[in-house]
C-alpha cells in the first residue's frame, strides 16, 4: 500500500515506521516553560501508534529555548553560537527528561541520541546511526533525536530539525516523515497575503515550489522555515519516503490535522538503492564539475560521467569525496562520488579516456564518477 493521502502516515500496513518532528515554538512556551498539557497528548497520539504496530521515531527541537530559560540566556539562547551550546547543554538535559517522563506513563522508554552533521554524512557513522535506530525500534524503545548542538559548530550543522528528520528518516528507513508546525501546509505564497491558497498534495519539489517559500519561522524560538521543509522533503523524496506538513499547534494535533485532511502532503518517489539514497540526502558537497550538454544527455541515460563531458572543476576533493554534478542551465544534475582528487579532474577535463594515461601517467581509473556512486536529482 502506498503512502497517497495523509491519513496513510498514521495507518501501520502503509507506513509502518514513521518520523514525527516536535517544533520549538510548540514544545517550548514564549516564557521558556515547557508546554506540558499539549506534549502529553502528542505523546498520547505516539503511543497509540505504537499499540496499532507502527514504530515511532521523535526529532523533537527545544533543548536551546529549555536552557536559554534556565541560564537567563537574552534572545532565547540563540544570540551567539557559545550562548546556543551553553543553552543546549543545559536544556537537552531537561528536554530528555521530560520526554522520558511522559513516555514512560505509557510504559514506553525514550532513548536519548544526539547527532551532528557529520555523524549522517560519514557513510560509516551513518550507519552506525541505522544500525543503533533498528536494534532500539526492535527493542520496543521510541527514539528521541535531536542536533547536539553543544558541539556543532556553524559549519558542521543542520541548523534545524526538518532537514535532520528527513536524514533520520532516511537512515531509519521510514516511510514516512511527519513535521509538526506552527503553520498547516504549503502555500502558494505568504499565508499572510490575501488569496493565498494552501497546496495539499506535491508531487516533485522543483524550482516553482521552491518559490513560494517563506523565510524564517514565525516563533522566533525556532531555526525552521518553510525553505527548510522543502529542503526536507527533497531529501525525503529522494529516499522514497512521504513528507507531510501540518499545523502542530492544536491538543492532540496528528489526529486532528489528519481527521480533517488539513496539510501538505510531499509524495515519495520510488525508493532508491540504500548508498543512492545516502548520496543523493547528503547537505554538503566537497566541491563540483560543471558538465557540457552531452554529457548531461548521457548521464539522463544512466551513463557514468566521464571526464570529455566536464567544462569546469571547483573545489578541493580528494577521491571519493561527494561531489556535486552542474548541468549546463546550471542546476544540480546529480550527486557521486569522484574517483580523482580536483587536480587530477583540471588534468583531464575535456580530454577522452584514451589520452588519460598518458595525461596522468599512469592507467586511468573508469570514469570520473562511476554510475554506480552516482544519483540523479
Amino acid at each position: 500500500m502506498k503512502i497517497s493521502q495523509l491519513a496513510h502516515l498514521t495507518d501501520a500496513s502503509a507506513c509502518p515506521r514513521l518520523v514525527v518532528k516536535v517544533g520549538s515554538a510548540l514544545l517550548v512556551g514564549k516564557d521558556g516553560a515547557p508546554r506540558r498539557e499539549w506534549l502529553s497528548a502528542l505523546v498520547a497520539e505516539i503511543a497509540a501508534a505504537r499499540a496499532a504496530g507502527q514504530e515511532v521515531i521523535v526529532v523533537s527541537s527545544g533543548a536551546i529555548a529549555l536552557g536559554a530559560r534556565r541560564l537567563g540566556l537574552a534572545k532565547g539562547g540563540r544570540g551567539s553560537l557559545s550562548d546556543a551550546q551553553a543553552a543546549a547543554s543545559v536544556g537537552q538535559i531537561a528536554l530528555a527528561g521530560l520526554w522520558a517522563e511522559l513516555l514512560a506513563a505509557h510504559g514506553l522508554a525514550a532513548a536519548q541520541i544526539l547527532l551532528t552533521l557529520e555523524d549522517l554524512e560519514d557513510r560509516r557513522r551513518y550507519l552506525n546511526v541505522t544500525a543503533t535506530l533498528g536494534t532500539l525500534l526492535a527493542a520496543g524503545a521510541v527514539p528521541v533525536i535531536n542536533e547536539n548542538d553543544s558541539v556543532a559548530t556553524q559549519e558542521i550543522r543542520f541548523g534545524d530539525n526538518d532537514r535532520l528528520a528527513a536524514r533520520v528518516g532516511q537512515a531509519a528507513g521510514a516511510s514516512g516523515v511527519l513535521l509538526l508546525s506552527d503553520i498547516d501546509g504549503l502555500y502558494d505564497r505568504d499565508p499572510r497575503q490575501p488569496g493565498a491558497v494552501r497546496i495539499p498534495v506535491v508531487k516533485g519539489v522543483t524550482p516553482e515550489i521552491h518559490a513560494m517559500a517563506t523565510g524564517g519561522s514565525s516563533s522566533g524560538l525556532g531555526s525552521g522555515g518553510m525553505t527548510s521543509k522543502l529542503q526536507a522533503a527533497e531529501i525525503a523524496e529522494l529516499a522514497g519516503m512521504a513528507l507531510a506538513i501540518i499545523d502542530g499547534q492544536p491538543v492532540s494535533p496528528i489526529h486532528a490535522a489528519l481527521s480533517a485532511d488539513r496539510g501538505t502532503l510531499f509524495l515519495p518517489r520510488g525508493r532508491k538503492q540504500a548508498r543512492k539514497a545516502w548520496l543523493g540526502g547528503r547537505m554538503r558537497m566537497r566541491g563540483s564539475v560543471h558538465v557540457d550538454a552531452g554529457a548531461a544527455a548521457a548521464l539522463a541515460r544512466g551513463s557514468s560521467l566521464l571526464a570529455a563531458g566536464i567544462l569546469q572543476v571547483e573545489g578541493d576533493f580528494q577521491r571519493g569525496d561527494a561531489i556535486a554534478v552542474i548541468a549546463p542551465d546550471g542546476q544540480t544534475l546529480a550527486r557521486g562520488l569522484s574517483e580523482y582528487d580536483a587536480a587530477e579532474c583540471l588534468r583531464l577535463k575535456g580530454h577522452h579516456s584514451r589520452e588519460h594515461e598518458q595525461i596522468l601517467g599512469y592507467a586511468p581509473r573508469s570514469a570520473l564518477i562511476h554510475r554506480d556512486q552516482m544519483v540523479l536529482l
